[in-house]
């Protein structure tokens, strides 16, 4: 769960960086007009973010299937929060050991 926060943190950080970057070079930011540091940096952890959130879904013994589930506006994003926030659990699941207590 730690690794999971962290690196949301990372990525917090990396984005207000490429924010910075493109509003330096004279881009407005936002969704409607992000500029070329936003857009890579978008395209970079697409893939990574994807597993980790998977790995996290695991970690709550749910299949990676739930983050389809984000498609839904609104409610998908909220279910996948709570889903995220929620305590691993204890002991061996049907993805494997318990990373804790490894």
């Amino acid at each position: 769960m730690k690794e999971y926060w962290l690196f949301q943190l990372t990525l917090f950080i990396a984005f207000v960086v490429a924010l910075i970057v493109d509003t330096s070079l004279g881009f407005q930011g936002g969704y409607t007009n992000m500029g070329p540091a936003t857009i890579v940096l978008y395209i970079a952890i697409i893939l990574p973010a994807m597993a980790v959130a998977v790995r996290r879904l695991h970690d709550i013994d749910r299949t990676g299937w739930w983050l389809l589930f984000s498609a839904i506006p609104l409610v998908g994003i909220i279910v996948l929060l709570v889903f995220h926030c929620l305590r691993g659990t204890k002991g061996p699941n049907r993805f494997g050991p318990d990373p804790i207590t490894q």
